[in-house]
């Protein structure tokens, strides 16, 4: 067990150093840079359009929904992928495999 995660000691130096090199990015960028502000930073852009209103809007709910609703298809594609190629390996289980996620999707879309 031991001699297993010997071999992934390299990548966990890759990722370290990684992080570091990021924080240390961010924290030299926080200490060294302007930190001068004025309302014209502050304002939203507009593509160089002046704003018309306040950014700070209320969404209505049907924009949360779509939201979630596109979350959801999203998994169910993740998991068509792997569904997808046991499907091609598996003629033997075809039906079974092909039944078992016609019934998946019927349970997302109801």
């Amino acid at each position: 067990m031991q001699k297993d995660l010997y071999s992934y000691i390299p990548i966990f130096i890759l990722v370290f150093v990684a992080v570091s090199f990021a924080l240390a990015n961010l924290l030299i960028s926080h200490l060294i840079g302007r930190k001068k502000s004025d309302p014209e930073k502050l304002s939203p852009y507009e593509c160089g359009v002046p704003p018309v209103s306040s950014a700070r809007l209320r969404f209505p709910i049907k924009f949360y929904l779509i939201a979630m609703l596109f979350i959801i298809f999203d998994i169910e594609t993740v998991f068509l992928y792997p569904w997808a190629v046991v499907f091609r390996e598996m003629k033997s289980l075809g039906p079974f495999i092909f039944i078992e996620m016609v019934v998946f999707i019927a349970v997302l879309l109801v």
